[in-house]
């Protein structure tokens, strides 16, 4: 079964076929793009239009449990990203 994840290196080739571009600016590019999106999510939201917004949400402190032993462990604060796809796009798919 072919796996839907794309790494970094298909992404720089699509480019690479689509637009012409040599394989180390195409790389350069999607280098670029991530740091852009990383910086704009952890400033607060990163919102693209017709397709949806990647959000940054806080994650208290709480106590978790595995599954198979059932142990109890504290689950640390952290941050997490939110995607919440938008209207127009969620249309499109379910159409």
């Amino acid at each position: 079964m072919k796996s839907n994840n794309i790494t970094k290196i298909d992404f720089s080739k699509d480019i690479n076929n689509k637009t012409g571009f040599p394989i180390s600016i195409s790389k350069k590019i999607v280098d670029d793009l991530l740091i852009i999106c990383t910086e704009m999510i952890k400033n607060n939201e990163l919102v693209f239009k017709n397709i949806g917004t990647f959000k940054l949400s806080k994650k208290n402190e709480r106590i978790g449990r595995n599954p198979k032993t059932k142990e109890e462990f504290l689950i640390s604060k952290r941050k997490s990203i939110r995607f919440v796809v938008s209207k127009n796009l969620d249309k499109v798919l379910n159409a």
